[in-house]
C-alpha cells in the first residue's frame, strides 16, 4: 500500500512535466513539418539575439518573474497565518485557494491571447484596433468573472464537498469561498494591465503594478486585518486589495495612452 501511493504521488507530480515535454514535442515536429514555408525555425545557429533584444527581453520578463515571486509569497502568508487558526479553517482556506483556480487560469488565457494582439498592433501604430482588443479581452474578462461569482456564491457548499466530507470545514469553506469570489472579476482586472504592458514593451509599469499588488496592497494588508478581523480578515484581503490594485490600473493605463498612444497618433 505504501508503495503503491509512493507510486501514485511520483506519477500525480510528474504530469505538468509530461504535458509541458508532449507539448513541446508537438511544437518541433509541427515546426519541422512546416520547414521553409515559416519564418520559425527551431535550428539553435538560426537565433542570433542581439543586445537590444536580449535587454528587451529581460526588461519584460524580470518583472513577470517578480510578480510570481510575490504571488507565491503571498500565498505563504495566507497559510502561516491561516495555521493559527487550527486545522479545519486551514483546510477550508486551502480548497478555497484550489477552487479558485479556475476562472484565474481563465482569465490568465485571455490575456495570453490579447497580448500578441495588443503588440502586433502597437508595433504597426494601430492603436484604435489595439484598443478594440484590449477593450474585448477586458469585457470578456469581466464577464466570466461576474458569472464565476454567481456561480460560487450559489454552488459555494457543493463545491467544497468534492473536496472533503467534513461537515465543519465544508461549512467555513463555503462562507470563505463566498468572500473570496468576490475578488474574482477585480483579480482580473488587476493582471489585465500588466499582461498589456508587457506586451508593449512597457516592462517598468508591469513592474509596478505587480509589485504594488502584492508588495504595497496585499501581503501588508493581510496582516493588518488578520490582526483586526481574525481569520475572516485574512479572506477579505483579496477583494480590497485587488479593488486598490484596479483604481491604480485604472489610472496608469489612461495616462499611458495619453502620452503614448494619443501623441504618436498625431
Amino acid at each position: 500500500t505504501a508503495t503503491t501511493e509512493i507510486y501514485t504521488l511520483s506519477l500525480h507530480d510528474a504530469l505538468p512535466i509530461l504535458s509541458n515535454v508532449a507539448a513541446c514535442l508537438y511544437f518541433l515536429v509541427t515546426l519541422h513539418k512546416l520547414g521553409n514555408s515559416s519564418s520559425l525555425s527551431v535550428s539553435i545557429f538560426a537565433c542570433s539575439p542581439e543586445r537590444d533584444e536580449i535587454k528587451s527581453i529581460f526588461f519584460v520578463g524580470v518583472p513577470a518573474a517578480i510578480s510570481v515571486f510575490l504571488f507565491d509569497m503571498a500565498y505563504i502568508v495566507i497559510d502561516k497565518l491561516a495555521a493559527g487558526y487550527g486545522d479545519i479553517p486551514l483546510a477550508a482556506i486551502g480548497i478555497v485557494l484550489k477552487a479558485e483556480r479556475l476562472p484565474l487560469c481563465i482569465g490568465i488565457g485571455i490575456c495570453q491571447g490579447m497580448m500578441p494582439l495588443a503588440a502586433y498592433n502597437y508595433s504597426a501604430k494601430n492603436f484604435a484596433r489595439m484598443r478594440e482588443v484590449v477593450n474585448f479581452s477586458r469585457l470578456a474578462g469581466i464577464v466570466i468573472g461576474i458569472f464565476s461569482v454567481i456561480f460560487y456564491e450559489l454552488f459555494a457548499p457543493y463545491i467544497m464537498r468534492t473536496f472533503i466530507a467534513d461537515s465543519e470545514t465544508v461549512r467555513i469553506g463555503t462562507n470563505f469561498l463566498r468572500v473570496r469570489a468576490i475578488a474574482t472579476p477585480f483579480m482580473f482586472l488587476c493582471f489585465h494591465p500588466v499582461n498589456f504592458f508587457q506586451a508593449v514593451g512597457s516592462g517598468g509599469r508591469a513592474l509596478f503594478l505587480g509589485v504594488a499588488r502584492w508588495a504595497l496592497f496585499n501581503i501588508p494588508m493581510l496582516f493588518i486585518l488578520n490582526a483586526i478581523f481574525g481569520m475572516y480578515g485574512i479572506v477579505w484581503t483579496q477583494s480590497i486589495a485587488d479593488i486598490m490594485t484596479v483604481i491604480l490600473s485604472a489610472y496608469v493605463y489612461a495616462k499611458f495612452l495619453h502620452t503614448h498612444v494619443m501623441q504618436s497618433a498625431t
